[in-house]
């Protein structure tokens, strides 16, 4: 709780400096570079411990289960919120494209800075205005999260007067065998949907000719992934987790086939884009859903080992911001060599045929060398239940102990 109390004030500073333009004009670069690196640290700092807090709200699986089905439903309605509030506001500017991007001709460089200076002073404070309305919902859902949950320790946690050092825990951890095949699943899958969502915003200006639709193509994907949560909460109780990847995650590859060979027809792609957050709504809830199971595994091959669940948890959250940062190396370095101009109307053949490439095939490949990894995860259901009735045995085991170290304490005291 310290660290998301603290990370807080410091990450919405950070995040409404992020869309402020400064005056001078040497050094922006410099300047969005050092807000963008210390927002996504504070980021880091709230996300890891409020990620592992899953792990300490209760000792049962299911209500785990439940609770990160809750967590992702509402992470997922807060990427809704956020979609649209930034598109719609930012929407309503209007933001002019440069017929001749790269003409040399001053005249009409200073022409076309002319026209645009308003506007683009139009765009700059709506996304100001964006920005501090989602710093308002930061700091709600910060207040709501810090006064109103609890932890909880394990019984068997408490016997243990020190917990283990970080390296020997790291140690530990990365050598669990499950876990790797576990986060080098969840490192392809993320990098498939991060590509898709990096370039959709491109692809449906540039390549789908839907320039003015973009945000409301991704708010129909983001709604549809909110809503069909629930139903792959249901599907991973009724018919297990390792089923329930394998059937949501895929789902999405005949869907990014259609779009690699669709025409710009506006409705078709609404419909593709509804179908396509079935889809997203899988890879968003159930890698995270298989991670409190890992962890149960390693408490029974290593009993003594408690504290390791930021460890867990941490990694994870690397893996995700890792994968993030690799799609926006190969998503910027793809398209530069394609050619693309920067706030042109258009763009070229090249650049329109990469886009699709990042947007299709490569998630394509990335989501199926992902579930071939998934398949080598060693924990289905039956493990499952089977660590779920001995880790109960462990608890039942800790209390009885807790329960005659506390006896024995009083009977030396009286005497």
């Amino acid at each position: 709780m310290p660290w998301i109390i603290f990370s807080t004030p410091l990450a919405i500073i950070a995040y409404f400096l992020i869309w402020f333009v400064p005056d001078f004009p040497q050094g922006q670069a410099l300047w969005y570079l050092l807000f963008y690196c210390l927002f996504e640290t504070l980021v880091t700092c709230f996300h890891v411990p409020y990620s592992a807090l899953t792990m300490f709200i209760s000792t049962e699986q299911s209500e785990r289960d439940s609770a990160t089905a809750y967590r992702m439903t509402v992470e997922v309605l807060g990427t809704v919120l956020g979609t649209a509030i930034q598109g719609q506001i930012v929407g309503q500017a209007d933001t002019p494209c440069l017929q001749d991007p790269n003409g040399s001709a001053l005249a009409s460089e200073g022409t076309n800075h002319t026209q645009s200076a308003t506007s683009l002073k139009e765009t700059q404070n709506a996304y100001l205005l964006a920005a501090g309305v989602i710093a308002s919902i930061y700091v709600i859902c910060a207040v709501i999260l810090t006064l109103g949950v609890r932890e909880q320790r394990e019984p068997y946690e408490t016997q243990q007067a020190e917990p283990m050092s970080f390296f020997r825990g790291l140690r530990l951890v990365m050598s669990h065998g499950p876990y790797v095949k576990l986060i080098a699943g969840f490192l392809f899958t993320s990098l498939a949907f991060m590509l898709v969502e990096g370039n959709f915003a491109l692809f449906c200006t540039y390549t789908l000719g839907f320039r003015n639709e973009f945000q409301n193509l991704l708010l129909a994907i983001m709604l549809s992934a909110t809503f069909t949560i629930p139903i792959w909460q249901w599907f991973l109780t009724r018919f297990g987790k390792k089923t329930a990847v394998y059937t949501g995650i895929s789902s999405a590859v005949p869907f990014l086939i259609l779009v690699a060979f669709m025409k710009s027809n506006l409705i078709i792609t609404y419909v593709v884009a509804v179908a396509a957050g079935i889809s997203v709504a899988a890879a968003f809830l159930l890698p995270w859903s298989m991670l409190p199971d890992v962890i149960d595994d390693f408490h029974l091959k290593q009993p003594q080992s408690h504290g390791t669940e930021p460890i867990f948890f941490s990694f994870y959250v690397f893996f995700t911001k890792f994968a993030s940062g690799v799609s926006l190396g190969i998503s910027t370095l793809s398209l530069d060599f394609a050619g693309y101009q920067t706030r042109g109307c258009s763009q070229p053949a090249r650049v329109k045929f990469t886009l699709k490439m990042l947007v299709t095939i490569a998630p394509i490949v990335l989501i199926l060398l992902g579930l071939l990894l998934f398949k080598l995860y060693p924990i289905d259901e039956e493990k499952r239940r089977q660590n779920k009735k001995d880790l109960q045995a462990l608890r039942e085991e800790a209390s009885s102990s807790g329960c005659s170290d506390t006896d024995s304490t009083e009977l030396a005291r009286i005497l």
